[in-house]
């Protein structure tokens, strides 16, 4: 015998609220109370309520699908942001399609363009070359940004605010006692989210007294695993040799920080001994490393909730003002930090 669909009556009735109630929840109406609205959609997630999405999508002229463009998929920071976003979609009746720019600019031109995805009705987008001026000029569909790039563009925008964000990884070690604390991921060209970390590390140096010295800027080619690892590497041989004085390391993600962590290892480096290492991101290989990472936590789930929430309401009404949201961040202390 068939199971019944779940209905929107019967969400109501879980959630102690009206059918309207849930309706305009599902259908992205801004103007519903946050308790409200969370205790709907835990409701639609517990009993798998599915809304009617083709019908209503038609009658709108739409087709129910938005697109997330990132620079990287196979890079853990945006396959879970991507992973995550999906799972939110859903309780807007939305499908998510997902595009690789790679970050090369004329990728992300013909994304913003709606060139490959002129199907979708909306596009979250997290771009690392576009200018400014074409962020706000070039969209040709509803768009939210994610990520550090091009603050301050008059667009919807969920914002990662990165000077806070390396001033805390790089207090964390300087309250612990480091004093020549190095900064990994110094890129030969800074895209915006770089140069941020940059500007919270050197900041978090000032702060303790200490001068930013750029001999402590360990420069890689791009933010892999074997980039990392040869760093760790290299600061290992030059420890060893005493070209250099390092009692600590901020990597500027977590993909950086895990190969560095291998580097150091492989070449007899104790950590946190020897030298602290401390990451950004949280990615789930984090916890898992040996020695387990410390790493400060960039909120994924916050990030993708708050883009479809402006996305949604951006399509229900093209005339709002833009908005901006920044994603919460905290430290997550592991071994590698001497926890």
């Amino acid at each position: 015998m068939a199971t019944r669909r779940p209905t929107v009556r019967d969400v109501a009735l879980a959630a102690g609220v009206s059918p309207k109630t849930v309706s305009n929840v599902v259908g992205g109406y801004a103007h519903v109370r946050p308790g409200t609205r969370e205790r709907v959609l835990k409701q639609v997630e517990a009993l798998g309520y599915r809304p009617q999405a083709a019908g209503r999508h038609l009658r709108q002229g739409r087709t129910g699908v938005v697109a997330l463009a990132v620079p990287a998929i196979d890079m853990p920071y945006f396959g879970d942001l991507a992973s995550r976003l999906v799972r939110a979609a859903r309780s807007h009746g939305l499908t998510v399609v997902v595009e690789q720019t790679d970050g090369d600019v004329e990728r992300e031109r013909e994304v913003a363009a709606g060139l490959p995805l002129r199907f979708a009705d909306g596009l979250v987008l997290s771009p690392l070359e576009m200018s400014a001026a074409e962020l706000v000029a070039v969209p040709d569909m509803p768009t939210v940004l994610v990520g550090e790039h091009a603050a301050g563009v008059p667009v919807d925008r969920v914002g990662i605010d990165s000077v806070a964000v390396a001033a805390l990884g790089a207090g964390h070690l300087l309250a612990r006692g480091r004093r020549r604390v190095a900064l990994l991921g110094v890129k030969p060209v800074l895209h915006d989210t770089a140069a941020q970390r940059l500007q919270g590390y050197r900041a978090a140096l000032t702060g303790a007294g200490l001068a930013p010295d750029d001999g402590l800027l360990l420069r890689v080619p791009d933010w892999t695993r074997e980039d990392g690892a040869a760093a760790g590497a290299a600061l290992a041989d030059d420890l060893r040799a005493g070209r250099a004085d390092v009692d600590g390391v901020l990597a500027m993600n977590d993909v950086l920080a895990l190969g560095l962590l291998q580097g150091l290892r492989g070449a007899g480096v104790r950590v946190p001994e020897d030298v602290a290492v401390v990451g950004v991101d949280d990615v789930a290989e984090s916890a898992y490393s040996a020695p387990s990472l410390t790493t400060v936590a960039i909120d994924r789930a916050s990030v993708a909730r708050d883009a479809l929430e402006l996305l949604v309401s951006r399509l229900a009404d093209p005339d709002l003002p833009p908005r901006e949201r920044v994603a919460p961040h905290h430290l997550v202390v592991r071994e590698s930090s001497g926890a």
